[in-house]
């Protein structure tokens, strides 16, 4: 009866002795690859091309002159009549409203004020 046990059980040992190790965990590398591919393709798609867009508007806020014809965040159209550091006056109609110069949002057309004198 014991060699029929042994006979048995043999088998099963042998099996248990040429089972597998235990597999390998996936390096650092591996694991975080995911998420450094989506802060690369986000990076591409959202903060390039918001950082050179935030480039073009500070260029032409420096690069504002009296006479401009712009545009505010307010929706306010006038032109450009005074310009310090760090604000501007805008003339609309009769009146001159002072606002900061990141209160420009687009420069609609260099030297509007001489142009309507020309059509004048």
């Amino acid at each position: 009866m014991k060699k029929l046990i042994v006979i048995l059980t043999l088998p099963i040992f042998a099996m248990a002795q040429e089972a597998p190790a235990t597999p390998e965990q996936p390096s650092m590398m591996n694991a975080f690859l995911p998420f450094l591919l989506m802060f690369v393709v986000m990076y591409i798609f959202f903060i390039l091309p918001k950082q050179r867009e935030s480039k073009k508007t500070e260029q032409m806020r420096t690069s504002l002159k009296k006479g401009d014809k712009v545009l505010t965040m307010a929706g306010i159209v006038g032109i450009v009549s005074h310009i310090d550091d760090r604000f501007i006056s805008i003339k609309t109609g009769d009146t001159k409203i002072d606002f900061e110069k990141a209160a420009v949002v687009k420069l609609l057309e260099a030297d509007a004020e001489k142009r309507e004198a020309e059509k004048k």
